[in-house]
């Protein structure tokens, strides 16, 4: 980790319509408050970034929300001041989200030429019943026509965002899904398992019996088609839900995996820093989720946010947490240099065990899950907590 590298991550939380499954911090209907949330945004960067000395990005994601919802002019002063407080690396890459049913021309223009190098389109699925029962507002033939303007507009680095599980889709659909994906030719695809979050509209359909999910078995085929088809098609598997061409791997998501520094900017974002504390890891601060008090927090001139510090040995737990998600797994070397102590004398017994009952293996440089890990991560979370 170095200590002079930060990601950033920018959170937009307005949205047209809140989908049936999400729990993240959205707002709809309230797109009449983005030019003073930008604003907001902006003076927020003035009074925390001067605590990060010789502060230096190597990568930016713009996620939301819906960031396509924000206009091109109000765009262009997001970022444009924010180039004005901080240093964008001539490197880093550049991830925007949009939803097909906001994208336009001028939009993808505008980003494009702002520097914003990486798109990330929430498709989701291929069916039109189920981008309604998921409460999306685009359609099939919105994520086609994005697709084409975004390569007009010079984007070459693509990520779609997919959806398996989900009430009513059958294997044919997840197929049809992934077929239509691989037409529009992405450089990356995210393929998530709808997961039920507490009050979303999905699980309250889900628990009253209104709709049911695929079982397990059946969810589980999904994945494995998925493996298949895009290994087929030339997509490597780096992580567990993700999947790119050679050189696409998503860089952002790559240093969150690997416990790089970042900073987080707009309600509801996280930071993640270097504890000025010698017997912490680092601290982690968190931005309201309400709006409203994130407004009046920085119209006030506070940047008031919840600290936590966190200790040596639960850095260590997080760096197997999160480095098992690859499929590079966590090496020796990393986790030494990160905390100061060999992987096997914190977790060597462990690991051991683990390898008999064959949900990790090793090799010279490191761990890794193997597939059947992958499929019980919990459980090898679960034995990896520290007594």
């Amino acid at each position: 980790m170095h200590q002079k590298q930060y990601e950033l991550y920018l959170h937009l939380p307005f949205c047209r319509q809140k989908c049936a499954y999400c729990d993240f911090p959205s707002f709809a209907g309230r797109e009449q408050e983005m030019e003073t949330y930008v604003e907001a945004v902006l003076t927020e960067a003035r009074l925390r970034f001067p605590q990060v000395e010789d502060l230096s990005l190597s990568t930016i994601f713009i996620g939301g929300g819906t960031p396509s919802l924000l206009p091109p002019l109000l765009l262009k002063r997001l970022i444009e001041g924010l180039r004005g407080i901080l240093h964008f690396h001539d490197a880093a890459e550049f991830t925007c989200e949009a939803n097909p049913g906001t994208l336009t021309q001028a939009w993808l223009e505008t980003a494009f030429s702002l520097g914003v190098n990486r798109l990330s389109l929430g498709m989701q699925a291929s069916q039109e019943r189920l981008l309604k029962l998921l409460g999306r507002i685009h359609t099939k033939a919105d994520v086609e026509a994005s697709v084409s303007l975004a390569r007009g507009a010079g984007f070459q680095n693509l990520n779609l965002d997919l959806m398996f599980g989900l009430p009513m889709q059958t294997m044919d659909d997840w197929l049809d899904t992934l077929r239509f994906a691989l037409s529009l030719a992405p450089q990356h695809l995210s393929c998530y398992g709808l997961i039920l979050e507490d009050g979303t509209r999905m699980k309250e359909w889900v628990d009253t019996g209104k709709l049911t999910l695929p079982d397990e078995s059946e969810e589980r085929d999904m994945y494995d088609a998925a493996l298949r088809m895009l290994g087929d098609h030339g997509f490597h598997q780096y992580e567990i839900s993700n999947f790119a061409r050679d050189g696409f791997l998503c860089r952002h998501n790559m240093g969150y995996w690997r416990q790089v520094y970042y900073l987080g900017l707009g309600s509801s974002s996280a930071s993640m820093l270097p504890s000025r504390k010698s017997n912490f890891f680092c601290v982690r601060e968190k931005n309201p989720d309400s709006l409203d008090e994130y407004l009046s927090l920085i119209a006030k001139g506070q940047v008031t946010r919840k600290r936590e510090e966190i200790t040596p040995e639960d850095a260590r737990f997080e760096t197997m947490m999160l480095g098992l998600r690859t499929t590079e797994g966590v090496r020796y070397d990393d986790f030494e240099h990160l905390h100061g102590v060999t992987l096997q004398s914190c977790y060597g017994e462990k690991i051991q065990s683990l390898i008999r009952k064959g949900l990790l293996e090793m090799d010279d440089l490191g761990v890794r899950l193997t597939r059947t890990g992958m499929d019980l991560q919990n459980q090898v979370l679960v034995e990896l907590m520290d007594d």
